[in-house]
């Protein structure tokens, strides 16, 4: 009797334990939603966006023009206030789209750059090339962003 009670108490310790793995609530994870405050920012901050992007002629026809004072107010005045902007909704993201939002700013501020870098030198078409790709990266931000929020929209 002696031996077989450490087996016994082995074999249900065994038992209580694979019972207790496998067993529990097979609750499926809710993804994650936003909060009514992440959104309200979003729609605040989502407009201003798209009011430059709409814009983007504007800074087209001066690179054309070659009217370098205003390339570098334009991209100094309202593409700094839409870089504030994304940061600030980059933030209310979602995590998982927290860091897509990052990279694309980033690549934003360096197309920027090279644009004014390129009004500098007075390269034409370099300024329009990363004029394209940055309004592209605008998109591709605003792409980012819940339903209904860019247009101010619940």
């Amino acid at each position: 009797m002696s031996r077989i009670r450490p087996i016994f108490s082995l074999i249900l310790v065994s038992l209580a334990t694979l019972l207790f793995s496998c067993g529990g609530p097979n609750v499926a994870a809710t993804p994650p939603t936003y909060t009514p405050s992440q959104i309200e920012t979003i729609q605040e901050y989502a407009p201003k966006i798209i009011a430059v992007q709409e814009r983007s002629t504007e800074l087209q026809k001066l690179i054309e023009d070659k009217d370098w004072i205003d390339v570098d107010n334009f991209i100094h005045g309202p593409i700094t206030e839409v870089k504030l902007n994304m940061n600030f909704i980059t933030s209310n993201l979602l995590p998982e789209q927290q860091k897509s939002a990052r990279n694309i700013v980033r690549n934003m501020s360096n197309n920027l750059s090279k644009v004014y870098d390129a009004a500098k030198q007075g390269n034409v078409q370099q300024a329009l090339n990363s004029y394209d790709a940055a309004f592209a990266d605008i998109d591709k931000f605003l792409d980012l962003l819940p339903e209904n929020t860019a247009s101010g929209e619940a």
